[in-house]
């Protein structure tokens, strides 16, 4: 049985159409590998978020607080195999590693598709969306299409000899890592979200009505949510706490299609008074109140002192609780509005924990991390607030760290081929040089017998 099935696989090997299925299904699995790793490595923080509910709704809790690690970890091991598996480098290694991969992601996808524990996968970042069924689907294609190459993928040779696959590697490894850390301490550098520089924001979110909300309530110092139809007695010791926008119907990818952004002040819709076309402002987003830390308060306070210079209003906007808003005022002595937002519109805006968005009269001029932003610039400076964030530009950042990588591997690729070039060409000279000595041998040896007779 193996015998034959051996000698089969020699047969599908050196059949000439299956080098051009190896090389179209090096291009597929690895092209799928270096897409879905780089729309990631461009924005880390997005898997940050989409790793935190991975881990919520399954209960791996000992896995909490490293969102972070997997969020650079795995984007820059898709970019890593996906190169490898695209110039055929590693051909067993890297094919070994990419099915070890899907060996998890298989069973996890096949799940997610089961149970809908998380709506959306987010295996092409903010990109690409798919439903949960189509990811497994994908990933079945990709288990076989490996499964494929790794019978067959010697019969295609690799772009680089085995002397600098590692460099490969190596500059691929730090081609991601290096995306993936100044999208996530700037700005994503690839911004596939709706609220993109140069659009409007505040367009308000249809499907859900303005008094759709979710009230919270507090009991023994303990809280809980409760609908308008199952609001408790406060005569049963229930202290209201606040209120905020109920969106429990919508997954991630319809609320970026919706486009909205809402703006509260204790429960009222203020929107368009905050978001005014005829000023400007710079909204300050904290998405995740708690961990926010307060030394940035003694910036904000000198922030919004600036803007108020400049005929401009900062304000916070964030997703905490009334209680919580209030003890940052009291802590912080905070002089600038703080309002409340939907968690996921607020990252959905802006990444970063607070991240900086700089709108000029309902258009958003300039988005960055607030502990990326120079601000002694606009205090000490004088810069005005549209050109506070000048010093960083997503696309020539981009451009400066995967031209640099561009321009390494075809240099890599030509020293490479300079060898087999060059000693064939040796091996040329020689070839003639022994022909031409054996040549002169022979006639030497014929003209001595011509005068030995």
């Amino acid at each position: 049985m193996l015998e034959r099935f051996s000698r089969l696989n020699e047969r599908i090997s050196n059949n000439p159409v299956n080098k051009v299925i190896v090389f179209l299904l090096r291009i597929l699995v690895g092209g799928t590998f270096i897409f879905s790793g780089f729309v990631k490595c461009v924005d880390p923080m997005g898997s940050v978020y989409k790793f935190h509910d991975y881990i919520a709704a399954l209960g791996l809790h000992n896995l909490a607080g490293s969102e972070v690690v997997l969020a650079f970890a795995i984007p820059v091991l898709e970019l890593v195999l996906g190169v490898m598996i695209l110039t055929g480098c590693l051909r067993y290694g890297s094919l070994f590693a990419a099915m070890g991969f899907m060996g998890v992601m298989l069973p996890l996808t096949y799940f997610l598709a089961k149970t809908n524990a998380v709506p959306d996968c987010g295996c092409f970042g903010e990109a690409v969306k798919l439903t949960n069924w189509q990811t497994f689907w994908k990933n079945v294609a990709l288990t076989i299409a490996i499964l494929y190459l790794l019978f067959h993928n010697k019969s295609v040779p690799s772009l680089y000899g085995p002397a600098i696959q590692w460099l490969v590697m190596l500059l691929t490894f730090v081609l991601g890592l290096s995306i993936a850390y100044m999208s996530y301490s700037t700005q994503p550098l690839l911004d596939f979200r709706p609220f993109k520089v140069g659009s409007k924001i505040g367009s308000p979110l249809s499907p859900i009505s303005e008094n759709d909300f979710v009230y919270i309530y507090e009991k023994d110092g303990v809280q809980h949510e409760f609908n308008i139809d199952s609001i408790p007695d406060e005569e049963d010791g229930w202290e209201f706490i606040d209120r905020k926008k109920m969106t429990p119907d919508l997954s991630p990818a319809q609320k970026a299609e919706l486009a909205s952004f809402s703006i509260y002040d204790e429960g009222a819709d203020v929107t368009e008074e905050v978001i005014d076309t005829t000023s400007n402002q710079l909204l300050v987003l904290m998405p995740d109140f708690q961990r926010v830390n307060k030394a940035y308060a003694f910036v904000l306070n000198d922030l919004a002192k600036a803007c108020g210079e400049r005929d401009a209003q900062l304000c916070v906007i964030t997703s905490a609780l009334h209680n919580e808003i209030e003890q940052w005022r009291d802590l912080t002595s905070a002089e600038y509005p703080i309002y409340g937002g939907d968690d996921s519109e607020i990252k959905m805006l802006a990444r970063g924990n607070p991240a900086v968005v700089y709108v000029e009269h309902g258009i958003i001029s300039w988005k960055r991390t607030l502990s990326s932003l120079k601000s002694d610039k606009l205090l000490k400076d004088n810069v005005p607030l549209a050109h506070l964030s000048d010093d960083f530009s997503p696309m020539k950042t981009l451009w400066a760290l995967v031209t640099p990588y561009l321009l390494l591997m075809i240099a890599l690729l030509f020293l490479n081929r300079i060898y087999p070039v060059v000693s064939f060409i040796v091996k040329k000279i020689r070839r003639r040089n022994n022909d031409n000595t054996d040549s002169d041998n022979l006639e030497s040896l014929e003209n001595l017998e011509e005068n030995e007779q």
